[in-house]
């Protein structure tokens, strides 16, 4: 029974973290943090997005252990604390280009 609830629980946080990073802004994100830490400053104006808005997926990331930060002065500094994190996403990637070419072979087939 202990042995289900710790699977349970980690299932849950497996779930949680995923969903951290399936959001395209967070792997905007990610991506642009890939080679190092970065300032805020720097981030938002990539993302082309509403400050606020960054703010909160830099918090949550940060929050689900996908970012670490720190201030220097008036300005936050983020970068990946795990970039494992990396190795994960090009499995996916290399998923989604392999599911591309299934779906263009089928559809070379039907033509």
């Amino acid at each position: 029974m202990v042995v289900i609830m710790i699977e349970s629980n980690l299932i849950e946080l497996e779930s949680s973290y995923l969903k951290a990073i399936a959001q395209p802004t967070r792997l905007k994100i990610l991506y642009f943090l890939k080679d190092g830490e970065k300032c805020q400053c720097k981030i938002i104006p990539r993302m082309k997005e509403d400050q606020s808005n960054i703010s909160r997926h830099l918090t949550h990331m940060k929050d689900m252990g996908i970012l670490d930060s720190h201030r220097e002065g008036v300005s936050v500094y983020y970068k990946i604390r795990d970039k494992r994190v990396f190795s994960l996403l090009a499995l996916v990637d290399q998923m989604v280009k392999a599911e591309i070419r299934e779906r263009a072979k089928r559809a070379k087939v039907l033509a």
